[in-house]
């Protein structure tokens, strides 16, 4: 008989990460009453998070928010894996779901971001309309049902977990991930990450108030130039700070003050709107850059990389956070902090503060 309550909760990340979202999911947990273990693959792309007491996961799941976690890209609730017939892949899961008694309003199928997952395209549309349709019959897919969402996440070909996602905790992109088209005439790819940063950390709904027309910014460390071309399709005036050459085409959009100067040291002429950064350098150093930033109020928003050590990760990100949350809380500063390892991003986390009014 299938399980009728389930009992992990299941984390996607980028392959490789595995480890690093592991130990965040240690110190996340460290005073919950869950006890757990984890299942990671290295180079797989996700974690199960086994609750091995008589927790329920629907409550540890409301524990952790998904948007204060770094290396997560999606938190589910989840049975544990199932070992399918390859002649008959439907019955089990259906019959799964209907002994959870689940109801749900839309059904995403997912797998890894590997070459691998990327595979099963073909296997999950091939079930995609039969799934719907028997799942309708069980009165298990219905129009209302509090926006909750049914996620099948295949491992392989014929291994499935059942998984659930909740409104206001989870991410609405499939897999996690935002996908992105390079604008042709961005000096450089690395425009992504800041394009994605913004839809990741600032609600739709907030976007008019906090990146408009008559803005103002600085992006340190800026050539050629691809985080200055967001700021200044966004209307903003720019100070571009480099010792580098900026892109002549971006240059001639007459919204860019190219200063060739340290980044580290430079100061601006008087309070700005953003500073972005994408200096490559020990996260600790950029960190102690962003807070005299903030601290003198030279900026109301900050969006800056952190390029990552090779080892201890999740050791180095939480020592620059918790930095900067102790300076700003020193000198009585409130603000908002999030940090999420994007999927344009590699072995860097990007990190949004924005201070409050």
């Amino acid at each position: 008989m299938p399980n009728t309550s389930p009992s992990e909760l299941l984390f996607y990340c980028r392959p490789g990460f595995e480890t690093d979202l592991v130990n965040e999911l240690v110190d996340k947990f460290e005073h919950s009453e869950c006890a757990w273990h984890p299942v990671a693959t290295p180079q797989s792309g996700y974690v199960r998070m086994v609750i091995d007491n008589d927790l329920v996961a629907n409550d540890v799941h409301k524990e952790v928010q998904l948007s204060s976690l770094v290396f997560a890209r999606q938190m589910l609730v989840a049975f544990e894996p199932i070992v399918l017939d390859r002649n008959d892949r439907i019955t089990a899961i259906i019959d799964q779901i209907v002994a959870a008694g689940w109801s749900f309003e839309e059904l995403w199928q997912e797998s890894p971001d590997t070459n691998d997952g990327k595979g099963l395209a073909g296997l999950k549309k091939s079930l995609q309309r039969p799934l719907e349709s028997t799942l309708k019959k069980r009165q298990a897919l219905r129009r209302k049902a509090g926006k909750r969402r049914l996620h099948l996440f295949w491992s392989s070909g014929d291994t499935v977990q059942v998984a659930m996602s909740f409104p206001q905790n989870r991410s609405e992109w499939p897999n996690g991930i935002k996908h992105l088209r390079s604008p042709s005439r961005a000096p450089s790819r690395s425009t992504l990450k800041l394009e994605e940063a913004w839809h990741t950390f600032i609600p739709s709904d907030k976007w008019e108030r906090r990146l408009n027309a008559g803005m103002q910014g600085a992006d340190l460390g800026a050539a050629p130039g691809g985080w200055t071309y967001q700021l200044v399709q966004q209307g903003m005036y720019v100070y571009a700070i480099d010792n580098g050459p900026m892109s002549e085409e971006l240059m001639r959009t007459g919204q860019i003050e190219h200063l060739r100067e340290d980044g580290f040291t430079w100061s601006p002429p008087y309070p700005l709107d953003w500073l972005v950064c994408d200096i490559v350098d020990r996260p600790i150093r950029v960190s102690e850059m962003v807070e005299r930033w903030l601290v003198n109020r030279w900026c109301r928003h900050a969006i800056f990389n952190l390029k990552l050590p090779m080892k201890k990760r999740w050791q180095e990100v939480k020592r620059c956070l918790e930095y900067l949350e102790q300076r700003l809380s020193d000198e009585n500063i409130e603000h908002e902090c999030l940090a999420r390892h994007l999927y344009h991003d590699r072995e860097e986390i990007t990190v949004y503060i924005r201070l409050k009014e």
